[in-house]
């Protein structure tokens, strides 16, 4: 052991200090999405991401599987608006502008295309409604069904003499 060794700062950090960190570590953490929003950089899209988002308006077949000429005049105006640095989001809006709405993948959530999101979910619930009601009668029953069988099951003393004498037959 050398005597020139260093000796380890304190284990322990005064509350306030430790409290003034964390604040500090949370105020940077918080102000650093804030300062790239403000510069206004935009994510940046990529051509698969939106083919596959996208129909061909003459194959009526998503974009990223079509070979037809239409798709590949309509990739070739996706990526001039990739390049233009447009958002996905503005690519979609471009795109329906273009080739009309047909060319969305999925329907809008607006006005008559929302019947696309909220029939299959009336009809699921309605199921379940459906069965919440029936379940209770089925079990009751199949609960007095049950009383009734066993209740029959009882044999009377002659049926069980005649039984024991035709199993005995066959021994």
């Amino acid at each position: 052991m050398s005597s020139g060794a260093a000796t380890a700062p304190p284990a322990t950090t005064a509350p306030a200090t430790r409290r003034l960190l964390v604040a500090l570590a949370a105020a940077i953490a918080l102000a650093l999405p804030s300062q790239a929003a403000a510069t206004g950089v935009k994510p940046r899209v990529s051509l698969p991401a939106i083919e596959r988002q996208a129909m061909c308006v003459t194959c009526k077949v998503a974009l990223n599987e079509s070979q037809s000429p239409q798709a590949n005049l309509e990739r070739e105006y996706i990526r001039s608006l990739i390049n233009q640095g447009e958002t996905e989001a503005e690519i979609k809006r471009a795109l329906v502008a273009q080739y009309g709405p047909t060319v969305l993948g999925m329907p809008g959530a607006h006005g008559f295309d929302l019947a696309v999101y909220l029939v299959p979910l009336a009809v699921v619930l309605g199921l379940l409604a459906t069965l919440l009601l029936l379940i209770p009668s089925w079990r009751r029953r199949a609960r007095a069904q049950g009383a009734a069988t066993s209740s029959a099951a009882a044999l009377d003393p002659g049926d069980i003499a005649r039984l024991e004498s035709d199993l005995a037959r066959f021994d």
